[in-house]
């Protein structure tokens, strides 16, 4: 379905991640709805158009806050790997998680008793320029769960990600299996 933007609106073009701006009027096809972020098909190429920027798409309904966001409750390593698994790759519908882009999760205690969480995750390539995009928005959700006074997420090469690391789910997904 075609929509067209209302207003001016900040976007990061897929894979290079330069943010620029799509101006009002511009037709955008949505692509994929995923996590709260929004990717659209323009004349120009691919775009994500962040969670807080979709109003400016013209007739777009977001997903509601409680579809993309983890249940609240206390603070758990599943807390956390179920905020990891509200983000994706805005070019694959399978979060990061089940596309084994997450290679460790730590998690400690400071000393005001608040979580330190941090994360090493890939991409699927070196060089993508998404991958800080994708990364930020790991770790603003990580970092909105209740006690967690800090998030870190680092992207690492080691080991390279090959298909082979995705999931049973994310296979199933992608129409892999």
């Amino acid at each position: 379905m075609t929509h067209t933007l209302i207003q001016d609106c900040a976007a990061t073009a897929i894979p290079a991640g330069d943010v620029l701006t799509l101006v009002a009027g511009t037709e955008v096809y949505i692509t994929q709805t995923l996590g709260g972020n929004v990717t659209v098909r323009t004349d120009r190429g691919l775009f994500r158009i962040a969670k807080e920027n979709v109003a400016a798409i013209g007739g777009y309904v977001p997903i509601a806050p409680s579809e993309t966001e983890p249940a609240a409750g206390d603070f758990s390593e599943q807390m956390v790997w179920a905020a990891l698994k509200t983000c994706f790759d805005p070019e694959i519908p399978v979060n990061i998680v089940d596309l084994g882009l997450v290679y460790d999760l730590a998690i400690e205690k400071n000393a005001a008793g608040g979580h330190v969480v941090e994360v090493k995750m890939t991409l699927t390539a070196p060089g993508c320029g998404m991958g800080p995009v994708i990364a930020e928005d790991a770790r603003e959700k990580i970092a909105h769960l209740p006690t967690v006074a800090s998030a870190k997420v680092h992207i690492v090469w080691d080991p390279q990600w090959t298909p082979q690391m995705i999931s049973a789910s994310g296979r199933k997904a992608l129409g892999l299996e």
